[in-house]
């Protein structure tokens, strides 16, 4: 009965993708299907700044998940710090993000990364072209460059690749994504946009339209085209997403205030 309602694959609407409808099971390497990338900005054992992109990234009201390799620079310096800033660019810092895209901050480089081309980079910030501006609560700097940028707090960390499989016995085990990934749950404490992408009258509205985040799928670099029709649940008023952790961010102590010297 089900079966007689389903669409031969040829008549199929390919939707203008001219797509075949002929599903294969696939082992792709990655599964990058395009998310968008992300600038993580950290401090250093030394006090220095480090700058990092990676596109594992999602978003679930004011809280972020990121997903890195463990042994990586940035979720180190994360976790011993507990915040960092995630600066969204947009496609116009896409040649700053190349700039980076083959460094680490971790001195020596880790063995997966050395064999990746991988190199050891101290001054991110420089190589990259970009300029560190003072956050407001959090220790790491902005990026001024970048179009948005989210202040945020660890709440949580999640290692991954935890299960029942001993990957020390894979004969790739020497690889970074085999040593482990780490999965960071954090708060958004500072939302700071760019006027120029902001809603018309709605100061606290981020307009789509005029946001161009950049999108990364299989490792190659995208922008957004134009809308395509218009979605059901951007019918929802926003504020109807609005969540306890906006309000909870306004009690954050800015940097340098009495409150914040008191503790």
């Amino acid at each position: 009965m089900f079966s007689s309602r389903l669409l031969n694959n040829k008549q199929a609407d390919n939707g203008g993708q001219n797509l075949s409808r002929e599903h294969k099971s696939i082992e792709p390497a990655i599964l990058y299907l395009g998310t968008p990338v992300v600038l993580n900005s950290t401090v250093n054992e030394d006090g220095s700044y480090n700058l990092a992109p990676i596109s594992s990234a999602f978003w679930l009201g004011w809280r972020c998940m990121l997903g890195f390799e463990a042994v990586s620079k940035t979720p180190q310096n994360i976790i011993r710090t507990g915040e960092c800033v995630i600066n969204l660019p947009s496609v116009d810092q896409v040649d700053a993000v190349n700039r980076l895209a083959m460094t680490t901050g971790s001195d020596p480089v880790p063995a997966g990364k050395s064999l990746r081309g991988y190199r050891y980079e101290a001054h991110k910030f420089a190589a990259a072209g970009l300029t560190p501006v003072t956050s407001e609560v959090v220790a790491p700097p902005r990026v001024l460059e970048c179009p948005i940028q989210l202040e945020a707090e660890l709440v949580r960390v999640n290692p991954m690749m935890t299960d029942q499989y001993d990957y020390s016995v894979h004969e790739r085990s020497i690889e970074c994504t085999l040593e482990g990934i780490v999965c960071l749950e954090l708060r958004i404490v500072r939302v700071h946009a760019d006027a120029a992408i902001l809603v018309a009258g709605h100061p606290d509205r981020i307009d789509p339209d005029l946001w161009r985040p950049l999108i990364m799928s299989f490792c190659r670099f995208y922008g957004l085209g134009q809308e395509l029709v218009e979605s059901r649940l951007a019918r929802i008023p926003e504020g109807q997403y609005r969540s306890p952790d906006v309000d909870r961010a306004r009690l954050e102590p800015v940097k340098g205030t009495q409150s914040e010297a008191a503790v």
